[in-house]
């Protein structure tokens, strides 16, 4: 017999799931949906190209476009042009990070240099790339030096002000307590500055490796004659639709696995943090 006195006793819950819990949703969803949003996109450029009968110099059927990839995949050409591509992507992205995080922790600390270069470094955004082709051209000649300059200048504005962002966010406490037991300025950035503000650069620097990569390959299409980009302005020259199409394909996939790369050291760098994905609750 229970006591008037006790609490009668809440059943059990399981626990849910971690992926519901996160709200990242089952592991599996990703490598079915995927897959199929992919063949349903092909379908309906298939369908396209039958029903509206539009020409295969303006949009060539799947098919084709696959056997001109197999083809270009045959062909030493193309190996050069995208280590071309991704090597002026790589080096001025290196470039944009070095420039972008230091600048960022500069500005971030001295909100009256900010607000006396800000304009500027705008200015660098601001202006159309394709309109400073030309200078750069002129400065560093058609070489790989341009297309790298371009990929770092493009990519390393997000980095800056992604860095910012972090180093402002951190909370006004934990600078007082480095204050009062006088840590040094050193000490500071390694124990405070760069933890509580690496999730913020981390998420510029990942957004800038899809800036350097556009910045390469627009530069190339606007004044190369190497890498995937110059390829590319070969093949649409030549009314080679579908290797176009292929060499774009090509461009995409790199693409995806320099933002890969990127992505997982951003995800194991901080896997405390809740972005990262890795993070659980209890």
């Amino acid at each position: 017999m229970v006591s008037a006195t006790q609490a009668p006793s809440r059943p059990e819950t399981p626990a849910a799931p971690r992926a519901a819990r996160n709200g990242n949703g089952p592991r599996w969803l990703l490598w079915v949906t995927t897959p199929l949003i992919f063949a349903a996109i092909i379908g309906l450029w298939k369908l396209y190209t039958v029903v509206s009968g539009v020409s295969e110099l303006i949009m060539p059927p799947p098919e084709k476009v696959w056997t001109a990839l197999i083809e270009l995949l045959g062909d030493e050409m193309i190996y050069e042009a995208t280590y071309v591509t991704f090597y002026e992507t790589v080096v001025g992205f290196g470039i944009a990070v070095v420039v972008g995080v230091t600048l960022g922790i500069v500005l971030g600390k001295m909100r009256s240099l900010e607000r006396v270069l800000s304009p500027f470094l705008v200015a660098t955004q601001v202006v159309p790339k394709v309109a400073i082709v030309p200078i750069l051209l002129l400065w560093f000649g058609f070489g790989l030096s341009s297309k790298i300059f371009m990929a770092a200048i493009i990519s390393f504005f997000v980095m800056m002000q992604n860095t910012i962002l972090g180093i402002r966010s951190i909370e006004a406490g934990h600078r007082d307590l480095m204050r009062v037991i006088q840590a040094p300025w050193w000490k500071r950035v390694i124990s405070l500055d760069i933890p509580s503000s690496l999730p913020a650069v981390l998420t510029g620097i990942e957004l800038g490796i899809v800036f350097a990569i556009t910045g390469a390959i627009v530069g190339e299409y606007l004044g190369g004659d190497e890498g995937l980009g110059a390829l590319a302005t070969v093949m649409l020259a030549a009314l080679r639709t579908d290797q176009l199409f292929a060499v774009v394909i090509i461009m995409t996939v790199l693409g995806f696995l320099l933002y890969a790369v990127v992505a997982g050291i951003r995800r194991f760098a901080i896997p405390w943090h809740e972005s990262s994905g890795r993070a659980t609750s209890l």
